[in-house]
């Protein structure tokens, strides 16, 4: 967690990044995902449920932060979703 829950303007925003994540229809919407421009690497991992929501795995394997292609792939979700954690507005 970046920041802590009640400094998050909405509660649809995730609170971070795991290695699976799930986001609702209002979380997806929040931070703007899908862009299928922007989240081709991720939509490729990414599986759409019947309700809206959307299942999100980072990496092919389990996150390993030890792992210099996992930790960029991270960091570099990060930089794209920076409402995530609370570091920006949505």
């Amino acid at each position: 967690m970046l920041k802590l829950p009640w400094h998050i303007r909405t509660p649809a925003v995730p609170y971070h990044l795991g290695w699976l994540n799930y986001w609702s229809a209002a979380a997806a919407r929040a931070i703007g995902f899908p862009d299928p421009g922007r989240d081709a690497d991720l939509l490729s991992r990414a599986r759409h449920t019947s309700t809206g929501g959307w299942v999100v795995q980072l990496t092919d394997a389990p996150l390993d932060l030890g792992d210099a292609p996992h930790l960029e792939t991270l960091l570099r979700t990060y930089e794209r979703f920076p409402g995530i954690g609370g570091r920006a507005e949505p």
